[in-house]
């Protein structure tokens, strides 16, 4: 069958008429997002406009706050301070160093809809879903890895017979990439839903998954001594991130009818890549800044005095 290219846009269109009913629904709580821009990066500059750019279209305030990188931890406490801050967004790189991964954690965990910090992040990675003990309020989970996991949703990737948790129990996936923001949280999300994840970059090949037949309550990582030649042939879903306009998935190791997925901001696949996959899609950013501001009413939400209980 011939391969379907599905654009970012489509997959975005549910999810920004949602967003745009729930402020719609809620004037007296439109919620105001702050993004902090302390570089001249030119796709966290792209990324920062289509914020703003989605944030006017569905109803969300947003200011964009450009700082001196030296000045941003400051600025971020103040942020976290002010009441009429709802949500906080940081335009890394900064430092491009362990200085970013320190900032993540400045913000606060009610403010931060990128879902960077380390209480997130440790909920995340030990599928610890939801923050209190009678399940009402969700973890935030970042947001390219969540945009991922929607659009494979949206493919039908995800096996919806199948208990929530466990949908994707016997799918192989690869990513291509294993950094802290998308690459390894991504990894560890679509194990934890059931998936055998291949997670690969310069340094090797990692496996992660629950066990046979998912039986752990959260993934484990073994390195493996495989190539990233010898696992690609094996993968329903190869999922790539790698920021090098350079690099090219090899066509001709895929499955055919492979699910490929490029989240990098150059394309990853060859146009040959249609003569194997049976569903591309090109890239992801449309889908993450709706993710993004998922996150903001949810984290609003959680802001407001909730009702007392009825005697």
């Amino acid at each position: 069958m011939p391969c379907k290219t599905v654009l970012a846009s489509s997959v975005a269109a549910k999810f920004t008429e949602e967003l745009k009913e729930q402020v719609a629904a809620h004037p007296e709580h439109r919620p105001l997002l702050v993004g902090f821009l302390a570089n001249d990066d030119p796709f966290a500059v792209k990324y920062a406009e289509w914020t703003g750019k989605t944030c006017v279209e569905t109803g969300i305030q947003f200011e964009l706050r450009r700082v001196d990188r030296e000045q941003l931890e400051e600025a971020i406490v103040a942020a976290n301070a002010d009441p009429a801050v709802h949500g906080i967004i940081v335009y890394y790189p900064v430092f491009n160093n362990r200085q970013d991964q320190y900032l993540q954690s400045v913000v606060s965990p009610a403010k931060d809809v990128e879902g960077l910090c380390h209480v997130y992040c440790y909920n995340m990675y030990h599928n610890i879903r939801f923050m209190d003990e009678e399940k009402t309020r969700k973890c935030i989970i970042p947001c390219t890895p969540l945009a991922i996991v929607k659009v494979l949703e949206h493919l039908g990737v995800y096996n919806t017979i199948l208990p929530y948790g466990d949908r994707l129990h016997g799918k192989t996936v690869a990513v291509i990439n294993r950094s802290e923001v998308v690459g390894r949280p991504l990894a560890a999300l679509l194990a934890n839903d059931g998936a055998r994840v291949y997670s690969v970059d310069v340094t090797g090949v990692q496996e992660f998954s629950r066990g046979p037949g998912i039986s752990l309550q959260r993934h484990k990582v073994v390195d493996k001594t495989e190539s990233v030649e010898d696992i690609l042939p094996l993968c329903d879903v190869v999922i790539t991130g790698v920021p090098v306009e350079s690099y090219k998935v090899n066509t001709a190791l895929l499955k055919d009818g492979v699910v490929a997925v490029n989240f990098s901001s150059y394309r990853n696949f060859s146009d040959d890549i249609k003569q194997k996959a049976s569903l591309y899609v090109p890239s992801v950013g449309k889908v993450t800044v709706c993710m993004l501001q998922r996150n903001l009413l949810r984290l609003a939400a959680y802001q407001r005095p909730q009702p007392a209980n009825a005697p």
